[in-house]
């Protein structure tokens, strides 16, 4: 199966929160897009593996997500070795993605830099001949996607491009909500679980803000902000010329 994107997080719910908006605008607009979780995310303080694969079954579904897959690797374990990097490449070259989006190399959450520096080597390798992978029994050829952006997560950066996610702000907040176990859900909230960094009121709070200052940035409601990994290459200012 062709995904036109590919959206790579660390745990469940890295990406809803993070570009959740941006991948339902392109759904709505017909390309295909997916998502690959590194981890089952089985470290975290509240709910478990379980409860995680199920809220993000759920999140898919409201996004429309047309692809998701889980690689498994430890949670805590994200590192930049050769096991992990052949999984990543036999992903990229079974999909063949031409847009893919990853973490930022600076975050909070060390899984999350972990997972920037694995991506980033793991997409490089892809396109190389020599780099022999398999997948479902069926050799691969080599491939790399032509674009790679990083998302924000818990550290802002000063974004190279914004989307406009004004028409699709309630469909991200609902994919977000889907994993009760992590964020606050009003009537849903286990006050008796550890609290985190995600799991309070004031998060939302910080996240709508967000969401609504780099919206203004563009003339927009809502915006999600991305930094591109390499210079963007175009024909001409006729890109604009819309």
């Amino acid at each position: 199966m062709h995904l036109d994107i590919l959206a790579f997080g660390a745990h469940p719910d890295d990406i809803e929160l993070s570009c959740g908006g941006s991948l339902a605008a392109m759904i709505g607009k017909g390309y295909t897009v997916g998502i690959c979780d590194l981890t089952r995310g089985e470290l975290g303080s509240r709910g478990t593996a379980e409860t995680r694969a199920l809220e993000a079954e759920k999140a898919s579904a409201i996004l429309g997500i047309h692809e998701r897959i889980n690689l498994g690797i430890p949670d805590g374990d994200i590192s930049v070795n050769n096991e992990y990097i052949l999984e990543i490449v036999a992903v990229l070259r079974h999909y063949t993605p031409r847009i893919i989006l990853i973490p930022a190399h600076n975050d909070r959450h060390l899984d999350h830099e972990y997972a920037h520096q694995l991506l980033r080597k793991s997409v490089f390798m892809s396109g190389m001949t020599k780099i022999e992978t398999m997948y479902h029994g069926i050799t691969q050829n080599p491939y790399r996607p032509k674009y790679m952006f990083s998302y924000m997560q818990s550290y802002h950066f000063e974004p190279d491009f914004i989307v406009d996610i004004s028409e699709h702000f309630s469909t991200k907040i609902q994919a977000i909500q889907a994993y009760s176990t992590q964020v606050y859900v009003e009537g849903q909230h286990d006050d008796n679980a550890p609290q985190t960094f995600i799991s309070t009121p004031a998060f939302m709070t910080m996240l709508t803000a967000r969401s609504q200052y780099l919206g203004s940035l563009i003339g927009a409601s809502y915006g999600e902000g991305f930094k591109t990994i390499e210079p963007l290459g175009i024909s001409g200012f006729d890109i604009w010329m819309q």
